[in-house]
Formats: C-alpha cells, sequence, structure tokens
C-alpha cells in the first residue's frame, strides 16, 4: 500500500489500547476538521458486491461503463489498494438552504431546477484536502503508515463502506441516510493499512415508508434500494450524453441538472440543517436562475460560469440539450412569454450540434397553440 507523498512504512506494531485511543483521536480531527461525522469500517463488502453485480448485469448502469470496468476492485477495497485493512469514511453535510424553497422552485416553470449539491464549489477538491490533512495529523502522531485519501475518485462502493462505519443507512432510493440529519451529504474515505477498531453498522429505519419511490418523476427507483440510472434524470441529465428518451422528456420538468425529488420529499430531511461550509453556498444565481438566461450563455460563458463546480464537467452542449427539455415543458404549460421561449429556440437551433438541435426541435413542438 502507498503513502500520498511516501511509500515507505516505518509504523512501529500499535497496542488495542493504543488503537482504540487512536480511533478516539481520528473523530477528534474529524470533527476540527469540518466532517460532521467519522467512523471505521473493515473491507469485507460481499454483500454489497451481490447487489452491485446484480446491477450490473441487469445493464441498470446504462452507458456508466466505468462502473463494470474495474471488476472487483470496486467491491474488494484490498485489490484496490493492496494492503488496505481499514477504512475511515467521513461525511460533509452540504445542504444550503431551507428545503421548502427547493420544491417551490419545481413548481416554477421559467426558472431552472440545479442539484443542490453543485450549487457552490465542487466538493471533490474541499472533501480530498481535508482528508489528506486528517492523514498528515495521524502520521504526525503515529509516524508514517499506508494510507490513500478518495473522494468519489476512484472505483469505490462509499455507501456501503459508510454504512458499515456507522454514518446512516442507505435508503430505498440508495443514498446515504441518518435519522439525526437526513441524507444531504458528501462522503470520502481514508483508506489505511491500519488495524483500526471498527465501528457498528448503522441500522435501517425505512421501515414500509415508500416516498422516495413514489415521488420520483420518472420512476426509476424500480424497486426498494434498486434505482435503474437509465430512467434517471440525474444520469440522464448529468452521465449520459446520448439523447433523452422522448417519453421521459415531459417528466423532467425544469430539472437541467441532476433531481432531488428522493431526497426533497423523504421523510428524515426533515431533520436535515443548513450546511455552515461556505464553500456549499449557492453562487451567483444559480440557486434559483431563468431558464432562458442560461440557455443563452455561450460555451465561453458556460466555462466562466460554472468555473470550480461541479456541474462544468458535462459540458456545454448536455448543457443546452437539458435546458432546451425544460423550456418544451415549460411551453407545454403556455406561459406568458411563449413567444420569447420560442424565439430564444430558433435563434439557437442553427448554431448547435444536431444533439441539441434535436432536442429544440422537441421543445417547439410542445407548444400548444
Amino acid at each position: 500500500m502507498k503513502q500520498e507523498n511516501n511509500t515507505s512504512n516505518s509504523l512501529a506494531p500499535l497496542s488495542s489500547q493504543q488503537l482504540e485511543e487512536l480511533v478516539i483521536q481520528i473523530k477528534q480531527w474529524g470533527k476540527q476538521l469540518g466532517f460532521q461525522a467519522v467512523g471505521i469500517s473493515d473491507t469485507n463488502l460481499s454483500i454489497a458486491e451481490q447487489h452491485f453485480n446484480h446491477w450490473i448485469d441487469n445493464k441498470m448502469h446504462g452507458d456508466m461503463e466505468y462502473m463494470s470496468r474495474h471488476g472487483t476492485k470496486r467491491t474488494r477495497p484490498a485489490e484496490l489498494e493492496t494492503g488496505t485493512l481499514s477504512i475511515i469514511s467521513v461525511r460533509m453535510d452540504y445542504f444550503p438552504e431551507d428545503p421548502e424553497q427547493a420544491i417551490e422552485l419545481l413548481k416554477k416553470n421559467n426558472k431552472a431546477y440545479i442539484a443542490r449539491y453543485s450549487l457552490g464549489r465542487d466538493y471533490h477538491k474541499l472533501v480530498k484536502k481535508r482528508l489528506q490533512k486528517l492523514a498528515k495529523q495521524l502520521e504526525e502522531a503515529i509516524g508514517e503508515f499506508g494510507y490513500r485519501v478518495f473522494t468519489d475518485s476512484a472505483p469505490i462502493l462509499e455507501k456501503p463502506l459508510a454504512e458499515k462505519a456507522g454514518l446512516g443507512w442507505i435508503g430505498k432510493h440508495s443514498n446515504l441516510l441518518q435519522e439525526k440529519t437526513g441524507s444531504w451529504f458528501f462522503l470520502g474515505e481514508l483508506f489505511t493499512n491500519l488495524p483500526l477498531p471498527t465501528d457498528s453498522p448503522a441500522i435501517n429505519h425505512c421501515g414500509t415508508c415508500q416516498k422516495c419511490i413514489t415521488v420520483c418523476p420518472t420512476q426509476a427507483i424500480v424497486e426498494p434500494y434498486v434505482v435503474d440510472s437509465r430512467l434517471c434524470i440525474s444520469y440522464l441529465t448529468i452521465e449520459s450524453k446520448q439523447a433523452i428518451p422522448e417519453k421521459l422528456r415531459p417528466l423532467m420538468g425544469n430539472r437541467i441538472y441532476g433531481c432531488d425529488d428522493c431526497q426533497l420529499f423523504c421523510p428524515w430531511n426533515r431533520f436535515s440543517e443548513q450546511t455552515i461550509e461556505s464553500d456549499y453556498f449557492a453562487r451567483g444565481d444559480l440557486a434559483s436562475p431563468e431558464l432562458l438566461d442560461l440557455f443563452q450563455w455561450i460555451e465561453t460563458e458556460f466555462l466562466k460560469n460554472t468555473e470550480g463546480s461541479a456541474i462544468r464537467r458535462i459540458g456545454h452542449q448536455s448543457w443546452q440539450r437539458n435546458i432546451a427539455v425544460a423550456l418544451g415543458n415549460t411551453l407545454a404549460d403556455n406561459p406568458s412569454n411563449s413567444n420569447e421561449i420560442i424565439k430564444a429556440l430558433k435563434e439557437q437551433q442553427s448554431n448547435s450540434s444536431p444533439l441539441v438541435q434535436e432536442h429544440i426541435f422537441w421543445a417547439l413542438q410542445q407548444f400548444k397553440h
């Protein structure tokens, strides 16, 4: 197992008592670094592996071929990083506003809904930097050891690991839930070659609730704990680079980047609190932007306005494709500014890629004279 900056390992064996005390210290350091929870797990994901393989075998990952690319490395952490004995999982809350504001935004067809996790700074760098600081504090305390930091940056089943570490349980919508804070948080992992004492796994508290299943706009949660990505708005607007299936377009509403419905309407999220991390506060007008304003961004504006944001990774073409669908759904409601929307769509039609042109053509067809 390698270290981030030093491949040697001069760590002397630690006693059981020293390891117990070390875990207490790790959790204190984690809280001081801005993580709301820290937990420890082993590397056994045999049950999660069965669930994951079933999902892959049924092609529910869609075009995300990277999900099946790495064989058992995704489900067996010690194969991904040789020497891994225990994994430190961390949670960082990100929700930037009152959930009722987000729910109300879904009803405004002239506005764009953007998944709340992406309104602020891209979390990958922030969480990873904090995890690296945690690793350095640990190294200063015990000497050099083998470790590697991850934040949604490698083939890892981070939610099953976090569940084993006691950070929450995987809900029927496949997101991690915690009874006191809901599900609005990011996860990160620190793989170590330390034989750390592990935490007790979280207990599932979903019970008979089916709210996330019933509210999903496209019915992507095909059964409890199973999400078919090919139907999921988050997949369609972020991961997929293809044409969005026509039968799903009317169901997308004004959602142009991701979808939060399964979280917004989850009863456990009534306990969630707004983040105190300023980097996750909404940037500019992204919290409640006008669809037409966003649609008229040329590529350089898109890149400038999404700099440092997770949104940027979908590219300008997918951005326009998604907004064209939302504008089509707006036209279907015969809004007062129909002429303005139609004009904007037609102006973009000749200057767009064939993929975007297809969605613009569909959008224009939605207008009921």
